[in-house]
């Protein structure tokens, strides 16, 4: 009797077990995306990635509900599987594709030439985001584009909440710098 019931117990907790994971694809899946793409330019790897870490929860299933942020989790996890893939991959150019970028921007109802225009500004953006030194690239990409808070960014670099602050104020000045820059510049 007692086999049976603990066959029960585990059919139970692999069914709650997988349901938490399909909420979490369900919940997360676009913003580990941007995340991934924000960092590696590129839809495939970008995909890839969040694969990877959907795949690396899985393996740790059993421990989901010991977690307290997901949504930062996450992020870290798919922050680092993108970094670790461009460290390896050094000598791949990365991509600044405008068709990539269309696919990142939501359609909401602009014409054709306003698409054209915000296609145009978000690539320069992303172009002065590049030219930022990494340490500041990285906090402007989780703050600007994933929205995350000081206190979740800390976490997912793993580094202070005051570090993130003055990390962020620099690159934000320098972004200013950068962009007002290329609007002088023809």
């Amino acid at each position: 009797m007692e086999i049976v019931e603990s066959s029960v117990h585990d059919a139970a907790r692999q069914h709650a077990d997988e349901a938490a994971l399909a909420a979490l694809v369900d919940q997360y899946a676009s913003t580990l995306y941007r995340v991934a793409f924000s960092v590696s330019r590129n839809q495939q790897d970008a995909e890839d990635a969040v694969q990877e870490a959907f795949l690396r929860v899985l393996r740790h299933r059993e421990t989901l509900g010991e977690i307290r942020d997901h949504r930062v989790w996450l992020v870290r996890i798919v922050w680092n599987i993108v970094l670790d893939r461009k460290r390896r991959a050094k000598t791949r150019p990365e991509t600044d594709d405008i068709a990539d970028l269309a696919r990142v921007l939501p359609a909401t109802g602009l014409t054709a030439e306003q698409r054209a225009a915000a296609l145009q500004h978000h690539a320069r953006v992303l172009a002065c985001v590049e030219q930022l030194p990494s340490r500041e690239r990285e906090v402007m990409l989780l703050s600007a584009f994933e929205e995350l808070s000081s206190v979740e960014i800390a976490a997912v670099l793993g580094v202070t909440e005051s570090s993130v602050r003055s990390r962020l104020f620099r690159a934000r000045n320098q972004m200013a710098e950068l962009l007002q820059h290329k609007r002088s510049t023809p």
